[in-house]
């Protein structure tokens, strides 16, 4: 039985969040796993079970934990005689935002040889950023909203009604519905406050949106339930997460059979465009009885548990199907041939 490893926090206006995220996995997951925090200054510390709660790590108390170093193959901890591995498996990445999604974690993983659940550092560059993800789904043949890139000063050519949202944030963070020219200001200056680039398109009003999850584990894809999240005008950070560790899981969304078989292959294109060994979620719009992916959560809050009937099943399935790394022997070849033709060099 794996023992993971899960790996939350992060410097990330999204660190709150996935610290509710790691206790959300805490209260799910039945098998026994190890809980790593990244603080907001970029130190590894490794969390007693009876310590995940949130006012552990919001008064600081986590200081006094254990730090964790990486070295080659996983986590160490320091101790008398030296360093030594920790007691736990595969590292389940669930630090969102920047650090966790960015690609940051993704390249130190692939760098110090860590198998991970989450995505490799091509996906991580490619869903964090808004108008990257544009060019993924362009390449997967999926549709997408039209859209146009702004940095502040910058006129916007979109007619109103139009959705204003930071180029690289998630959660639903720094997001606006512009009706009008009065509410322009106050969108532009809640965008930019999380990054110098938004993205704005075109407000669909009373559009349907539905939420998919899964993966490609054990030679077969684990999908959950198609999910429509229940919504006021947009999915805001509220009602997204204000309720992120629900209790009972959500029914399934009442669709038409060709549209929710569409919504799936729409999930896979996506998905075998990069998301090996990560468990994702796609959140789509459904216009005109067309399916429209709206963003990639290539890290979804609570890693989508609460979607799926045998979650613990899945995860289990995901870590022992993960990519093999190809490791590059250096044999120095080239220079001593170069050595034994030329003599010194």
């Amino acid at each position: 039985m794996n023992k993971p490893i899960i790996l939350f926090g992060g410097q990330s206006y999204e660190h709150e969040i996935s610290i509710v995220s790691a206790i959300a996995l805490y209260q799910a997951l039945t098998s026994q796993c190890v809980f790593v925090f990244l603080s907001g200054d970029r130190r590894f510390y490794l969390i007693d079970l009876m310590d995940m709660k949130a006012d552990y790590f919001a008064s600081g108390r986590y200081k006094k934990a254990p730090e964790l170093f990486l070295a080659r193959g996983g986590f160490v901890r320091k101790g008398f005689f030296g360093y030594a591995p920790i007691d736990g498996d595969e590292v389940v990445n669930v630090s969102h935002g920047a650090d966790g999604e960015d690609g940051k974690l993704a390249a130190l993983f692939e760098f110090y040889g860590v198998r991970y659940v989450g995505p490799r550092l091509e996906a991580s560059v490619l869903s964090f950023n808004k108008h990257y993800t544009k060019f993924l789904a362009s390449a997967a043949g999926v549709k997408t909203l039209p859209y146009e890139i702004i940095k502040r000063g910058d006129k916007i050519k979109t007619p109103c009604p139009f959705i204003l949202k930071p180029l690289r944030l998630g959660s639903s963070i720094g997001i606006s519905v512009v009706k009008s020219e009065a509410d322009l200001p106050f969108a532009l200056d809640a965008a930019f406050e999380f990054d110098n680039e938004a993205i704005v398109e075109p407000f669909i009003t009373n559009v349907r949106e539905y939420n998919l999850a899964g993966c490609f584990a054990g030679g077969e894809w684990k999908l959950s339930i198609i999910e429509e999240p229940k919504k006021r005008e947009v999915l805001d950070f509220d009602q997204k997460y204000l309720d992120f560790t629900r209790d009972k899981k959500p029914a399934a969304a009442a669709l038409p059979v060709g549209v929710a078989e569409s919504m799936r292959e729409t999930f896979k294109r996506v998905y075998n465009h990069g998301f090996a060994g990560s468990l994702i979620r796609c959140d789509f719009f459904v216009i005109d009885g067309e399916v429209v992916l709206n963003e990639i959560n290539p890290i979804p809050g609570s890693l989508a548990n609460y979607l799926f009937d045998n979650y613990e099943e899945i995860i289990n399935a995901l870590i022992a199907s993960l990519p093999e790394r190809r490791d590059i022997t250096v044999t120095y070849n080239y220079i001593h041939s170069i050595r034994s033709a030329k003599g010194k060099l």
